[in-house]
């Protein structure tokens, strides 16, 4: 369904790809999807083409481009698992951050020849679920959405510059995130006005893949019609 497309860094210092799934008819608002530490994969892709159906613009930026472009890992692959922490551990997640506003310039200015969509949201997970959440306190995003994001706790001191509605789905299982870290997530967020924190019992991290080993159907199906929800208040 969807194409690859090129947008330009903010300091001209480069360009990187972004899978691109486009709906039938105008986009009633654009939704940035941000990778986990495998890349743009089939699994990504996939939940363009699912916002695609369901009339969104959906935009996937190659987040890893810096390192290496055109990643794609598959986390059931113990291997290709070990490939995906090696380069978290060298990612700059400050860069992503300024990738993902480029993306955000570039949908409002149109992508690949559409028509410019104004209102943006983001929708993360893993990696992406911290970068969705530094998108809320960083940039101008309409809306974000951040599932079993790592290392939130230890930007806590963010939040008071988050001005747009954000989303946190939190498994209490998780294993990269545990009850301390989601203690403090909850310490420091559960009054912002602008945040809403979801918890789910038994589930562990990954557990919205699309596909593979770490999905769980009824947790995943629960988040993400809260998730479409969300959007459709707030990209309306």
């Amino acid at each position: 369904m969807g194409s690859m497309h090129s947008i330009q860094t903010f300091d001209h210092a480069g360009k990187f790809d972004a899978y691109v799934a486009t709906p039938e008819g105008a986009p009633k608002a654009a939704i940035i999807v941000i990778q986990e530490i495998f890349g743009v994969n089939p699994g990504i892709r996939q939940k363009c083409d699912g916002w695609a159906a369901q009339g969104y613009l959906a935009v996937a930026p190659d987040l890893f481009w810096r390192i290496k472009p055109g990643i794609e890992l598959d986390p059931d692959v113990e291997a290709e698992l070990q490939e995906a922490f090696g380069y978290f551990g060298q990612y700059d997640a400050d860069d992503g951050v300024k990738d993902i506003e480029a993306t955000i310039r570039a949908i409002r200015a149109g992508v690949g020849g559409l028509d410019g969509v104004a209102k943006v949201g983001a929708v993360g997970y893993c990696l992406g679920g911290k970068l969705a959440y530094m998108t809320a306190a960083r940039t101008d995003i309409d809306a974000s959405v951040g599932y079993y994001g790592v290392m939130i706790d230890q930007m806590i001191n963010e939040s008071h510059a988050i001005a747009n509605p954000l989303m946190l789905h939190i498994p209490k299982a998780d294993h990269f995130v545990g009850p301390e870290a989601q203690a403090a997530i909850h310490a420091g967020l559960d009054d912002h006005p602008k945040v809403t924190l979801y918890d789910y019992d038994g589930l562990d991290h990954g557990f919205a893949a699309e596909m593979g080993d770490r999905r769980d159907e009824e947790g995943a199906q629960l988040a993400d019609s809260r998730t479409q929800a969300f959007f459709a208040e707030h990209l309306a």
